[in-house]
């Protein structure tokens, strides 16, 4: 394979090109083995250093990333085509969906680097290719790969010149039929599908950017892996899995416990300016110092079947994207602080926990022994992290688990302090079989029944705790804002916000918005409760029944977490606060705020003085917050004009059916009027309200439209945009007053004609690359590249 074939590549592709989209089609009824050959995988990757691999990291990568990747990246990918690495484009496309609400059984595993480690081996699993495995040469590469003849069908059938497109013949739907192509199947899919090149439903890329990519099909789809980090890099890794790989019962304990609550982060060290390498943490059969074999398991409690697991640093190999990206920082200061929490106070552990299912699915029994002072620290030092996991975690895409979830809530925790005392820590123990997790039910279970078992169980839980509390917090005694962690007056995880947007939610530092309708406060076991309800426990492959129970579980942890909220306010005061956050609630769940949630009797601390108590409430614990309250989504940090600020501040002003026009997400960008500066960056988060949130199936029905309102961030907050608006500053009141007087479908779509960038618009990429390059840049640690799946067609 030469830097020549790779330029030959470019003319043979362009004329085959035309061939076959002249208006027959050529290959139609063609056996693709007689004339090309039996498929096999093959061979793509060539040595860092030669000129193929440097041009497949220059010009071919970055068009894959930019145009493909911001469709293709996590389990929602269509086809399961990831291609945000190069070993998930030479994997392929499956037919099998992840997101399969009504299956009986468990589905098996399809984890790119983990279920399988070779194309040979998805082959086996049935990954059907999107290359040629065929016959290397131009015509085949190009007339037999499912990717090129699908950018040629779009070059050839480009979008029409519609601002919105036909909602008969496009599908956007989140459970669109996904047809998945073989390329056996791509002349009939051509013939049925004409307009459905891709990108799908998205403007046809550059026709340099087109030459670029058919050139390099043309030529075998050369590719190259990921660099190795740099030795500056290697030694710290060697230093972390040094620390994480220690002999004794206790050092193999903490190391347990961190991996299972770090699983899912990308790790990266700290390194000043250096761009950052993210690692995930891992359970390998060898030890440090041996290339990592990892232990494939569903969860990352299961029992690894080797007599010793190593925790080991994995690099990873795919592209940044923002919807599954959680940075972790390392560094000798979080060492330090492992040791402070784990090392240094006085206790021992005398046996190793198993992995049976009921023991290491409840981590309230399995970590026992490990002091529960630290791991709540553990676990609230990083709080944005822990929350995210259960977000942005394991499955990209949660309706499921999300629609349990209020669309914006603020969350406190408990000062550690506060609850570490011996008789928490033996209530905890005490209460060990009444805290066992859906999970060890394992990823196939029976709902109705389970549901029944674990409502009686968190139902004594909640009598015992409230018990506890009872005794405690005599007279109100502590039930004041002093019970809420402020951060060691120094720490921004101490107070959160917590966005859902249908089906994906973010979770941001600090207070933002105006004082939502609910609030969460948070102590250990609850915490420790939805990590492994909702990330350690969650299979997002496993059967109806586990997805539902864990769903169900989920109403309880947050149901507790908004009680020790009420607890903060008058005792007749929270029974009228229940009642509307949960009205027209069914029955069963009727009788469970009734009666197990609302046994705590004690009045609260704080004397309030208003006829709002809640208000006043939110006011005292911002209070107690503000030195550690981030500001992050502040719109007082754009820079322009106070006109135009002032401008801004009224788009706040929707709210009722009229902000239910708007998308879950509208992501600004603003062009100042001053020459060569910055172009500024909002969100305008859509928040739904609902009468309650205890509907399994039909959300719908729950919906309270009417006090339905958005919030306004500087910024960009989540990872699906649904729209994009692209303005001068000069142009803000003109912007803000069409869409304050937006009072219908039409009238959104003419403040869309005026304003948006539509999927359908000829500068929809030059726009999104200045939207991921600025986001990229403020934020070069957080940010990944955002996801067009969600794109509204309005």
């Amino acid at each position: 394979m030469s830097l020549s074939l790779f330029r030959h590549g470019r003319r043979v592709a362009v004329t085959l090109g035309t061939l076959v989209f002249s208006g027959c089609a050529v290959y139609a009824g063609f056996n693709y083995d007689q004339l090309y050959g039996t498929p096999e995988p093959q061979q793509r990757f060539v040595p860092p250093a030669t000129p193929m691999a440097q041009r497949y990291l220059t010009e071919v990568k970055p068009i894959l990333e930019n145009r493909c990747v911001v469709c293709h990246a996590c389990y929602d990918a269509p086809c399961q085509l990831k291609m945000s690495s190069a070993e998930g484009i030479d994997r392929g496309a499956s037919k099998d969906k992840v997101y399969e609400g009504t299956r009986l059984l468990a589905a098996n595993t399809t984890r790119m680097f983990i279920d399988a480690q070779t194309t040979e081996q998805w082959r086996d699993k049935g990954f059907t290719p999107v290359l040629n495995e065929r016959t290397q040469s131009p015509e085949a590469n190009t007339q037999a790969g499912v990717m090129a003849r699908m950018l040629q069908l779009k070059q050839a059938h480009p979008l029409p010149e519609k601002t919105v497109l036909d909602d008969t013949r496009w599908d956007f739907s989140l459970d669109r039929d996904q047809q998945c192509p073989t390329i056996e199947e791509m002349a009939q899919y051509e013939q049925d599908y004409p307009q459905w090149g891709m990108p799908y439903g998205l403007p046809h890329i550059a026709p340099q950017e087109h030459d670029t990519l058919m050139e390099w099909l043309a030529a075998g789809a050369p590719m190259v892996g990921v660099e190795p980090p740099s030795a500056e890099i290697q030694a710290q890794i060697r230093s972390w899995e040094g620390f994480l790989n220690g002999n004794s019962l206790k050092e193999q304990l903490v190391s347990r416990y961190l991996y299972e609550h770090l699983f899912v982060s990308h790790l990266y060290f700290e390194q000043g300016d250096n761009k950052p390498v993210f690692f995930k943490l891992v359970r390998s059969r060898t030890a440090p110092g041996e290339p990592v074999d990892v232990i494939a398991t569903r969860r990352p409690f299961d029992d690894p079947q080797t007599e010793r697991v190593y925790y080991r640093f994995a690099l990873v190999r795919e592209t940044i994207v923002d919807k599954t990206h959680m940075p972790y920082a390392l560094s000798d200061a979080k060492m330090a602080r492992f040791e402070e929490l784990f090392f240094e106070p006085e206790y021992s552990v005398s046996v190793l926990p198993g992995y049976q299912p009921e023991v290491a699915a409840n981590p309230m029994r399995s970590f026992s022994q490990l002091p529960a002072n630290a791991r709540y620290r553990f676990m609230i030092d990083n709080a944005q992290n822990t929350i995210r996991g259960f977000i942005k975690g394991p499955v990209c895409r949660g309706q499921l688990a999300l629609n349990v979830i209020n669309d914006r809530f603020w969350v406190f925790f408990v000062d550690p302090d506060m609850a570490d005392v011996p008789s928490v820590n033996k209530f905890y123990d005490a209460q060990a079989k009444n805290l066992r997790m859906p999970a060890e039910d394992e990823s196939n279970t029976l709902p109705l029944t389970n549901w029944i078992a674990y409502s009686k169980q968190q139902g004594r839980f909640l009598r015992a705790k409230n018990a506890l509390l009872n005794d405690t917090f005599k007279h109100g005694e502590h039930l004041t804002p002093e019970l809420i962690w402020d951060g060691d007056e120094h720490n921004e995880n101490a107070v959160l916000t917590v966005f859902r947007h249908f089906d994906s939610a973010t979770v941001t530092k600090g207070l933002v918005g105006s004082p939502p309708k609910t609030a969460w406060v948070l102590d250990y076991s609850l915490l420790e409760r939805i990590h492994y309800l909702l990330v350690a426990g969650f299979d997002v492959y496993g059967n109806f029944g586990h997805q539902l129970i864990t769903r169900m579980y989920m109403d309880f942890l947050r149901m507790e977490g908004e009680s020790n909220f009420l607890s903060l306010l008058p005792a007749e005061v929270r029974r009228q606060e229940l009642a509307d956050w949960y009205q027209d609630a069914n029955q069963p769940l009727e009788k469970f705020l009734q009666g197990d949630i609302n046994e705590f009797s004690q009045p609260s601390g704080i004397r309030y003085k208003t006829k709002d108590p809640k208000a006043e409430l939110y006011q005292l614990l911002k209070q107690r917050v503000s030195p550690v309250s981030s500001q992050r989504y502040a719109l007082n940090n754009a820079r322009l004009s106070p006109q135009a600020m002032s401008a801004l501040h009224r788009l706040e002003q929707l709210q009722g059916p009229q902000a239910t026009l708007f998308p879950e997400l509208t992501f600004i960008m603003v062009d100042p009027a001053s020459s060569g500066a910055t172009p500024q960056l909002f969100t305008l988060v859509r928040n739904s309200a609902h009468k309650n949130i205890s509907s399994l199936f039909d959300e719908e029905s729950n919906r309270d439209y009417l006090q339905d309102d958005v919030t306004l961030v500087y910024g960009l907050l989540g990872s699906y945009p649904g729209a994009f608006w692209h303005v001068k500053e000069a142009q803000l009141p003109a912007l803000v007053a069409q869409a304050n007087a937006v009072q219908n479908e039409q009238e959104y779509r003419a403040l869309l004609d005026r304003f948006a960038i539509r999927r359908t618009d000829p500068d929809f990429w030059a726009f999104s690359d200045t939207l991921n390059a600025l986001y990229h840049q403020n934020h070069p640690i957080d940010a990944g590249l955002l996801d067009y799946n969600r794109l509204q067609n309005r």
